[in-house]
């Protein structure tokens, strides 16, 4: 047999000859493409570049001067005014702090609004689920006493909230299987029910008077000046997410159901018991976030989650979940959230008409979408 330059031999045992036309050469742009090319990394830049847009465009604003040791007002010796600081209104700590504890709750929903896409359903009424939840630990904790401990109020609110998401999450999750109804119609209902329930038990008042442990003594701890319990909430949820859906047999049939659920269905995975199983653990994540919320600001009102279903499922769409089904991530699922919420506090730095809130979150969906159609064409393509 004769062999041509540079063409390797049938047997694979010769390595090709050193021709200019066939001789590959190391492609040193190959890692940074491959690190641009994750979703992940992708929104990492957007933020950057949206904080950096917002530090620059935002302005500035004058601020009273805050003692970090003593917390207190400082005060001008001489004429006893208090001293004002000009600060950039982006870069204010209490300013990235409300960012941070807002993108929290929406980005521990979004963990499991991303398992359900990924199975490719949705979850309309987790903005309800969410209210039910928090309004119902609102009751339980009104219930004990004002001076109760934290070891006592903190397994209450968080047993309470969890565990009323969990069922409504369950009831979803049911009524899709057991009914055979496709997820949309089923929880489109949920969701209104459930808010209803949530105007029924609670008169649309707010409810408070939380023992003082919960919030001082925890979810609103001061942390050198700062309460970061939100935002370490969110991190370990976030962590706790993407191990599941990663590293586990529930995540790796989640997308076995998503990408192709006769398949998986022939193959012996129990479509039914995941899809109910997932449908929960969401609804146990709303409650989580409702426990946090009702925490933090000690009260619990009956509009609380209002509107959070799109936040929720816009913040799982932009971080990287196809609602085709089979493509998720929790990671992009809280970078989503924090991209969602850097879009809230920017039109409110910049002093942009809060009508337009929703427009833009609804445009936000339609691009996100539009750009996995457009990768998932050119993966077909390929």
């Amino acid at each position: 047999m004769i062999e041509r330059p540079g063409v390797m031999p049938a047997n694979g045992l010769r390595k090709p000859c050193g021709d200019p036309l066939t001789t590959t050469t190391p492609n040193h742009g190959g890692f940074l493409k491959r690190l641009l090319a994750i979703q992940e990394s992708g929104l990492v830049v957007v933020i950057a570049l949206m904080a950096v847009a917002l530090t620059v465009f935002g302005g500035s604003k004058n601020v009273s001067r805050i003692d970090p040791v003593t917390r207190e007002v400082v005060r001008d010796p001489a004429t006893g005014q208090v001293v004002r600081d000009e600060v950039n209104k982006f870069l204010d700590a209490q300013n990235l702090l409300q960012v941070a504890n807002n993108a929290s709750y929406i980005a521990v929903m979004a963990v499991g609004m991303t398992a359900i896409i990924a199975l490719a359903g949705i979850d309309l009424s987790i903005g309800s689920i969410y209210a039910l939840a928090a309004i119902i630990g609102a009751f339980a904790l009104r219930e004990l006493e004002r001076s109760a401990g934290l070891g006592v109020a903190l397994p209450v609110a968080v047993s309470v909230c969890m565990g009323v998401g969990a069922a409504a999450g369950f009831l979803n999750g049911a009524m899709i299987v057991g009914l055979r109804v496709h997820p949309f119609i089923i929880t489109l209902g949920t969701m209104a029910i459930y808010r209803g329930v949530v105007f029924v038990l609670s008169g649309g008042q707010t409810v408070s008077g939380f023992p003082e442990s919960v919030q001082k003594g925890f979810f609103k701890l001061s942390i050198g000046g700062v309460q970061p319990v939100p935002a370490l909430i969110m991190i370990a949820t976030t962590i706790g997410g993407w191990f599941v859906l990663s590293n586990t047999v529930l995540g790796r049939r989640v997308y076995a159901i998503g990408g192709n659920e006769t398949a998986a269905r022939y193959a012996g995975v129990p479509v039914g018991w995941i899809k109910i199983k997932v449908f929960t653990l969401c609804g146990a994540l709303a409650g989580l976030a409702a426990c946090m919320y009702a925490g933090y600001y000690g009260a619990a009102t009956s509009d609380a989650g209002t509107g959070y279903e799109l936040r929720v499922i816009a913040a799982a769409v932009i971080g990287g979940a196809s609602l085709s089904g089979g493509r998720g991530s929790a990671v992009g699922a809280a970078l989503g959230a924090i991209v969602i919420e850097l879009i809230n506090n920017g039109m409110i730095i910049l002093a942009v008409d809060q009508s337009y809130n929703q427009i833009v979150m609804g445009a936000a969906i339609v691009v996100a979408v539009l750009v996995d159609q457009a990768k998932r064409g050119r993966g077909t393509g390929r």
